[in-house]
């Protein structure tokens, strides 16, 4: 199972960036556990600069903007 943080403050673009995550997670088959991670001082920490911002297993692979759908699919399966 793979960790998925979402950091952003509860907006529109980081509730689409979280739904994104799991309808990619379905269509790949992979199982997903996906956090959504809203505390300013927690967002900061993990190096996000701009939100939403993305971490799987740890490793902050986006921030700002909706991801490309292409490389979300990359990140969920590597």
């Amino acid at each position: 199972m793979k960790t998925v943080k979402v950091y952003g403050p509860g907006c529109k673009r980081c509730e689409t960036t979280a739904e994104m995550v799991k309808q990619a997670a379905a269509t790949l088959g992979i199982d997903v556990e996906v956090e959504k991670v809203s505390d300013p001082k927690a967002i900061a920490l993990a190096g996000v600069m701009s939100t939403p911002g993305i971490s799987v297993d740890g490793k902050l692979v986006h921030a700002g903007g909706l991801p490309d759908p292409d490389r979300l699919a990359g990140w969920l399966s590597a």
